[in-house]
């Protein structure tokens, strides 16, 4: 490692910058979100300098030693590579760590690209070989980072007296900030509800004060979305990176699974037709149970938890059971496969509204759906699960008047790696299926909507032939 990261605690402190023009600028708007003074080397008097005049004082060359008595750093960002040298050997003379402005060689220290989030800071160095990097790497994390875990930091610091007053095992006192940083505290105060963050705080504070048991954890039932990694919400992968135990479906796909802390309990409950590996009831045993256990508990969901995915029934069974359930939302397939196939499920000129429905029927056999409402013009109508049932679905849909050359798309595994594509019209749809060897999990999109992605391709070939 050639470089050595450190923070500067910038309280009671100044920081000298050489210069006036647009680098010292800069510099001087990046110190000035600390809260140092800054002392400004310049025989002129820039413009900008006005907008910091409550932190900055100005001081001439020929007082250049005076202001660097004291200075936490240095920061040289003149022009001329004479004056940038003997600015560096005046801060060095007085023991002052200096950064030069595009002279890496003349540096005691590099800075780095940074993310502010109050109490929280975070900063990425290349030692100057690739800034652009840096600032790539920087605006990653803060995709990562909620927008307010600063303020999650600082409600820490203020209880960390109290807590420590109140718990006095060291173990103990981890664990309550393990099950507060990561559990229900930290969700208010990301979802910007300080007074419930506070009240949480206190309550799970008695409760670890006054007995040995590990109070009860949440659990957050959490969309995974259609099966791109990169589909899944920023909300969604810190929960499963926080998460002791994760219960996930089979429509979960293995690049997101893979995305799971390595050390988080990962357990299987998906079903699928004619099988299920756990029992609906005994879903909701296992999350309660994990919960008593002040587990972090995350339930992973294919697509988003409340369309045809059985989120409303865990929800109810853990608010029965006194646990707190969360939900976080997660792109539906049917929107995922969609957009995949480059395909509207809404369209001026063909559709004005969508019907989501399902094609499984609860006790086998028919599907119990408004077939003359499904087969009404000027709109799309998209099934989940319905590959087993699409011979009766063509067939009602048929009987209840839609004609039977309604373009008809089949998407099996969308957004994925193996995904299947099938094009056809709807009397044609059990062979379209198996022409295309499909077997689920598939969406059905009926409707003129389904035309469109053939439709640019003809174009596409047309032109490249044209």
């Amino acid at each position: 490692m050639r470089q050595f990261p450190a923070f500067f605690l910038m309280d009671d402190a100044h920081v000298v910058i050489f210069g006036d023009g647009i680098n010292a600028e800069r510099k001087a708007r990046l110190v000035a979100k600390t809260n140092a003074s800054i002392r400004l080397i310049t025989d002129t008097a820039p413009d900008w300098a006005a907008e910091y005049r409550d932190r900055l004082e100005m001081f001439s060359s020929d007082q250049a030693e005076n202001a660097l008595f004291g200075a936490r750093f240095a920061i040289v960002a003149l022009d001329g590579d004479a004056e940038a040298e003997a600015a560096v050997a005046l801060a060095h003379a007085q023991g002052v760590p200096v950064n030069a402005v595009d002279r890496k060689h003349l540096c005691d220290f590099t800075v780095p690209s940074i993310l502010d989030r109050g109490d929280i800071v975070a900063a990425v160095a290349t030692g100057g070989a690739a800034p652009v990097l840096a600032k790539d790497i920087r605006a990653k994390l803060e995709t990562l980072l909620p927008e307010r875990i600063g303020d999650l930091a600082s409600l820490a610091q203020r209880w960390r007296p109290a807590v420590k007053a109140a718990i006095e095992d060291e173990t103990r006192r981890r664990h309550f900030w393990e099950s507060t940083l990561r559990g229900a505290v930290a969700e208010a105060v990301h979802a910007g509800d300080d007074a419930r963050a506070e009240a949480l705080m206190a309550e799970t504070l008695e409760q670890f004060s006054q007995s040995d048991q590990t109070p009860v954890g949440a659990v957050h039932i959490v969309g995974a979305g259609p099966g791109d990694p990169e589909l899944l919400t920023l909300k969604a992968f810190r929960l499963i990176q926080q998460a002791d135990i994760v219960f996930y479906d089979k429509l979960v796909s293995p690049e997101i699974l893979d995305m799971v802390r390595r050390d988080a309990e990962r357990v299987p409950v998906g079903k699928s037709k004619g099988e299920h590996l756990v029992p609906q009831d005994g879903i909701h045993e296992l999350l309660i149970a994990a919960a008593r256990e002040g587990k972090r508990v995350v339930r992973l969901k294919g697509g988003d938890p409340f369309i045809f995915g059985r989120g409303g029934e865990e929800v109810d069974a853990l608010r029965e059971a006194g646990i707190e359930a969360d939900v976080v939302p997660g792109i539906t397939s049917a929107l995922g496969c969609a957009a995949s196939a480059r395909l509207p499920l809404t369209h001026r000129d063909h559709a004005q509204s969508v019907t989501f429905v399902t094609g499984h029927a609860q006790k086998g056999g028919v599907p119990d759906l408004d077939w003359p409402a499904l087969a009404r013009p000027h709109q799309t109508v998209v099934v989940f699960m319905g590959v087993g049932t699409a011979g009766i679905i063509s067939e009602k849909l048929r009987e209840a008047g839609l004609p039977g050359d309604t373009p008809v798309a089949v998407i099996e595994n969308g957004t994925r790696e193996n995904e299947k594509r099938a094009f056809g019209q709807i009397a044609d749809l059990s062979s379209v299926i198996e022409a295309r060897g499909i077997k689920g999990p598939a969406l059905l999109i009926i409707g003129a909507v389904a035309s469109l992605p053939r439709e640019a391709q003809t174009l596409i070939i047309e032109k490249a032939l044209a």
